[in-house]
């Protein structure tokens, strides 16, 4: 297992993925607060000892407590854990703008892109709490398995390395390793744009195209990937590892997939507005999809045709079987193109 260097943590959403996160802190021995920010809910948490919203059953161990004050929930913590949802995170971050002091290592475990900014969470971070080093927590992670003990590897981008491998002992253990990499911002754009892909492939599930289709959908998926990922200065590597592929794997396969899930409500008709509202968390992709051909995105030339086509049937009315014979008939092309 890592080294736990740390006594103390704090993860800052109280959300299936932060409360998750909260629990592998805690049961490796970790004193690990988890801050919510409505103060009804960490009370509720506290008295019912689990957060049966999103990960029903799954106890909280004797060392993790629930804090809705910013100031009392980082108090004393070694390090800080941000898993709130990207298009909230500048509101949420501005409240621990003078609770996190600037040595404190900072990991951000959430995945998106802002839609008026284009930037990442941990860009968002950095803007808002000022520079410091921050890492990056991403890999295929479904919290509902997570949680229960089922093995995971994930891996930690940090363009500090040794406050990657205190990330990395801080999580380690027997049911989940972490792996350390320098590529953080390769890592988040990875851990974004594959949810675009995953929307694409749940379409392929809603118009039952099969397991062919769905394989190839996937493979090109990540090279477009790592196709815009290079065009930012990210690392080619980064997206054929676990912050990529892998996760990109999970999210386009798994009955978990909240991004999956749209593109196959999609595929079967249904409006992207009758699916929202019908829905209880979020679906980063959707946002993402729209921030990736926003102003702030510099797309330029990068061809994106997979991207381009869940863009104009989640923001133009488009029919996803039109797009499967645009797809298809598309100009012959070499299979790496844009990536020498």
């Amino acid at each position: 297992m890592g080294d736990r260097s740390i006594q103390k943590a704090l993860v800052i959403g109280d959300g299936g993925w932060g409360t998750t996160l909260a629990l592998i802190l805690a049961n490796n021995g970790i004193e690990t607060v988890l801050w919510s920010a409505f103060s009804e809910q960490a009370e509720l948490l506290n008295r019912e000892r689990c957060n049966e919203r999103f990960l029903p059953g799954v106890p909280f161990p004797d060392a993790l407590k629930v804090d809705a004050d910013p100031f009392h929930a980082a108090e004393g913590a070694e390090l800080a854990v941000s898993v709130v949802p990207t298009q909230y995170l500048r509101q949420v971050a501005s409240r621990f703008e003078d609770a996190l002091p600037g040595a404190l290592p900072l990991v951000t475990a959430s995945k998106g892109l802002e839609i008026e900014t284009f930037k990442t969470p941990g860009q968002i971070l950095t803007q808002v709490l000022g520079d410091r080093s921050i890492g990056v927590l991403t890999g295929p992670s479904h919290a509902e398995e997570v949680a229960r003990g089922l093995p995971a590897s994930l891996v930690v981008g940090c363009d500090n390395e040794d406050h990657g491998k205190l990330v990395q002992g801080a999580f380690s253990c027997e049911s989940f390793r972490v792996y350390t990499h320098g590529d953080a911002y390769g890592a988040e754009l990875a851990g974004a744009l594959k949810n675009v892909i995953a929307l694409a492939a749940g379409m392929c599930d809603g118009l039952e195209l099969g397991d062919n289709a769905k394989s190839a959908l996937m493979t090109r998926g990540i090279v477009e990937m790592a196709r815009f990922g290079k065009s930012r200065g990210a690392e080619v590597s980064t997206f054929f590892g676990l912050a990529g592929i892998g996760d990109l794997i999970t999210t386009c396969t798994s009955r978990h997939s909240r991004n999956r899930g749209v593109g196959e409500r999609l595929g079967r008709g249904q409006t992207l507005e009758q699916i929202l509202e019908e829905m209880d968390m979020v679906a980063e992709g959707v946002w993402t999809t729209k921030a990736l051909f926003g102003p702030e995105s510099a797309l330029g030339s990068v061809s994106m045709p997979i991207a381009e086509q869940v863009h104009a049937v989640l923001f133009e009315g488009k029919d996803p079987r039109t797009v499967v014979t645009e797809l298809m008939t598309r100009e012959p092309a070499a299979e790496m193109d844009g990536l020498a």
